[in-house]
C-alpha cells in the first residue's frame, strides 16, 4: 500500500504502525488473551494489504448472491444450506484461479475490475448449524475496512443478527446495511415499511445512522448477463455508486487508517476495565492486609496488658510472703523465744513451713498458667488469621474478574492458599504440650538465672538462720553478756529489725529479677509469635504490592495510549478529509 501514500501519509502510517505494537506490548502484561493477540497482530498486517470488503450476515440472506451481483458473474456458490463453510477472498488477477491457504480459508483471484481497488471477503452464516462457521466469522470481521451486512427482507433484522452486528460495533467498523431480495415485494410501501424498520433498528444499534441499501442480487446479475430491463428494479445502482464513488481513493485510505484505530481502542478499554477491576480487587487485598496488621497490634497490646495482670499474681506471692516473713520475725525474734532462737534448725524449719510454705510450688503454678495463656492465645491468633484469609478467599470466588489475566489469579489464589495452609499446618502441628514445655524450660531458666532458688526452704532458710543465730549468738555469746535485760532490750531487737531489713531487700530484689526475667521472656516469645505469622503472610503481601505498582504502571501506559489513538484520529480526519 505504501506506493500510494505521500510522505505524510506514510509517517502517519509509521505512527499507527508503532502505536500497534507498543499496544501489544502493553497488552502482553496484563495476559492478553491469544485471541485478541491474534486480532491486534492482524490489524498491524491488515494496514499494508489492499482495502478490505467483508460481506456478513445469517445464512441463506443472499451474501454469496449479492458477491455474484456485484462482480458480475456466478463465482461463488449459492443455496438454502449453508453452503459457504471457508472463508473466501477475492482478489484481483491475470487468470481465474483458487488457492486453499488454510482449512478455513480459500483464495480466489479474477480478472475483475472492481478487484483492483478492493479485496472482497464472502463469509460462512452467522446463524448457520455448524457453530464453527459463526467462529470463523467473527475472528475475520475485526480485519475488515468496511463491513456489508447483508439481511434477507423476508425476515429482516432477527435476533442473532442484532447480537451479531453489535459485536460488529463494538470493533469500531464502518457498516453498511444491504437488504437483499426486495424482488419478493409487491408494493412501494412494504418496501419502505422494511427498509425504515432496519434503519431505525441499525441506527439504536450503531449509535448512527447507517447507509441503508434495499437490492435484489438476483435481478442485479441478471441485468448484468443479459437482461438489462431488470437492473433498475434490482435498486444495485446506488450501492454500486456507493462503493466505486464514496470508496475512492480518500475514502478507502481513510477507512483503511481509522479501522486499526478501531480496533486498538476496543482492546484499550477493554483491558483499562479489566486493570481497574484488578486494583480494585487488590485494593481489598491491600486493606486485608491493613486489617491484619491492625489485628496483630490489636493483639500485641491485648497480650501486653493480659501479662501485667498474670505477672501481677506472682508478685502479690511474694508481698504475701513477705507479710508472713514479717510476722514470723516479730513472733520468733523475742526475748520469751531466746531458747527456741539458740536452736538453728528450729528456726530454720520453722521458717520454712510458716514463711516458705508452698511459695515455691504456688509461683510454678502461676508460671505455668502464663504459659498455658501464652501458647493458647497464640494458637487462637493463627486460627483468626487462618479464618480471616480463608474469608477473603471466598468472598472472592463470588467475584471473579473476567478470564482476562488468568495468570494474575491463579498467583493471587495461591498465594492466598499458600497462607492459609501455613497458619493451617501451624494449628494442626501446634503441640500444646511441646510449646509449654519449652517454654516453661525458658521461664525456669530466667528464674533460674535470678534469685529465685533463694526463695526455697534452703536458700531463705540459710539466710534466717544466719540473722537468728547472729542475733542470738549461743549460749556462751549470751552468758558472757551477763545482762540479759540488754539482750532484751537492745540485742534482739535490733537482730529483728536488721533481719526483717534483710528479707524486705531480698524480696524486692528477687520480685524485680523475677518480674524482669519473665517480662523479657514474655517479649521474646510474643515477638517470635508475630514474627512467624508475617512470614506466612509476607508472599502475600509483596505479591499485592508489587502487582499494585506493576497494575498502575500499566493503567498510565494505557492512558497515555488513549491519548495517542486520539491523536492519531484526529490526524486521520484532517489529512484525509
Amino acid at each position: 500500500m505504501k506506493s500510494i501514500l505521500s510522505p505524510q501519509q506514510q509517517e502517519l502510517l509509521k505512527q499507527e504502525r508503532q502505536w500497534l505494537v507498543d499496544l501489544q506490548v502493553i497488552l502482553a502484561k496484563l495476559g492478553v488473551s491469544p485471541e485478541d493477540q491474534t486480532t491486534l497482530s492482524r490489524s498491524i498486517q491488515q494496514l499494508d494489504e489492499l482495502f478490505l470488503l467483508v460481506v456478513v450476515g445469517e445464512f441463506n440472506a443472499g451474501k454469496s448472491a449479492f458477491i455474484n451481483a456485484l462482480l458480475g458473474q456466478p463465482l461463488l456458490i449459492e443455496g438454502v444450506t449453508p453452503t459457504t463453510s471457508q472463508i473466501n477472498i477475492l482478489k484481483f488477477g491475470d487468470a481465474s484461479r483458487q488457492q486453499i491457504e488454510s482449512s478455513h480459508l480459500r483464495v480466489f483471484t479474477e480478472p475483475v475490475e472492481i478487484l483492483r481497488q478492493i479485496n472482497i471477503v464472502d463469509t460462512p452464516g452467522t446463524n448457520a448449524i455448524i457453530r464453527e462457521h459463526q467462529a470463523i466469522t467473527e475472528e475475520f470481521v475485526p480485519r475488515s475496512d468496511l463491513v456489508l451486512f447483508i439481511t434477507s427482507a423476508d425476515r429482516p433484522f432477527t435476533e442473532s443478527e442484532r447480537g451479531f452486528l453489535s459485536q460488529i460495533k463494538a470493533w469500531g467498523k464502518k457498516v453498511v446495511l444491504v437488504i437483499n431480495k426486495i424482488d419478493i415485494f409487491e408494493t412501494e410501501t412494504e418496501l419502505a415499511e422494511v427498509v425504515n424498520f432496519v434503519r431505525e433498528n441499525g441506527t439504536v444499534l450503531l449509535e448512527t445512522t447507517p447507509d441503508v441499501f434495499p437490492v435484489s442480487a438476483r435481478n442485479a446479475l441478471r441485468a448484468k448477463q443479459g437482461e438489462p430491463q431488470l437492473w433498475m428494479v434490482s435498486g444495485f445502482e446506488p450501492l454500486e455508486n456507493f462503493v466505486h464513488d464514496t470508496l475512492d481513493e480518500t475514502g478507502r485510505l481513510r477507512l483503511k487508517f481509522l479501522n486499526p484505530l478501531g480496533v486498538g481502542d476496543r482492546l484499550v478499554n477493554k483491558y483499562a476495565d479489566f486493570t481497574t477491576n484488578r486494583l480494585s480487587l487488590l485494593a481489598e487485598d491491600a486493606e486485608t492486609l491493613a486489617n491484619l496488621e491492625r489485628q496483630l497490634d490489636l493483639y500485641a497490646q491485648d497480650m501486653t496488658r493480659d501479662f501485667k495482670f498474670r505477672l501481677a499474681d506472682i508478685e502479690n506471692i511474694l508481698y504475701d510472703m513477705e507479710k508472713r516473713g514479717l510476722a514470723y520475725f516479730d513472733e520468733t525474734m523475742r526475748l520469751a523465744r531466746i531458747l527456741d532462737l539458740l536452736n538453728k534448725e528450729r528456726v530454720q524449719r520453722g521458717f520454712e513451713q510458716q514463711v516458705v510454705a508452698d511459695l515455691p510450688q504456688a509461683i510454678e503454678q502461676k508460671v505455668t498458667e502464663l504459659i498455658d495463656w501464652l501458647v493458647n492465645a497464640d494458637l487462637k491468633q493463627w486460627q483468626a488469621v487462618m479464618d480471616y484469609l480463608d474469608q477473603r478467599k471466598q468472598e472472592h470466588q463470588q467475584n471473579i474478574v473476567g478470564e482476562v489475566g488468568g495468570e494474575f489469579h491463579y498467583d493471587r489464589e495461591r498465594l492466598i492458599d499458600s497462607v492459609g495452609k501455613s497458619t493451617q499446618r501451624a494449628v494442626e502441628m501446634y503441640d500444646t504440650s511441646a510449646e509449654a514445655e519449652k517454654m516453661a524450660a525458658n521461664a525456669q531458666m530466667a528464674v533460674a538465672e535470678t534469685a529465685a532458688a533463694e526463695i526455697g526452704a534452703i536458700g531463705l532458710g540459710a539466710i534466717i538462720t544466719v540473722l537468728t543465730t547472729t542475733a542470738a549468738a549461743d549460749v556462751t555469746g549470751v552468758l558472757a553478756a551477763s545482762v540479759i535485760a540488754a539482750l532484751g532490750f537492745f540485742v534482739i531487737p535490733a537482730r529483728r529489725r536488721a533481719a526483717k531489713q534483710e528479707m524486705v531487700e531480698r524480696v524486692a530484689g528477687l520480685r524485680t529479677q523475677l518480674t524482669t526475667a519473665l517480662s523479657a521472656q514474655f517479649d521474646k516469645e510474643l515477638n517470635r509469635s508475630l514474627q512467624r505469622i508475617n512470614d506466612a503472610t509476607a508472599p502475600y503481601t509483596r505479591f499485592v504490592r508489587a502487582e499494585q505498582d506493576n497494575l498502575r504502571q500499566t493503567q498510565t501506559e494505557l492512558t497515555g495510549a488513549q491519548t495517542m489513538q486520539g491523536r492519531l484520529r484526529a490526524q486521520i480526519e484532517e489529512m484525509l478529509s
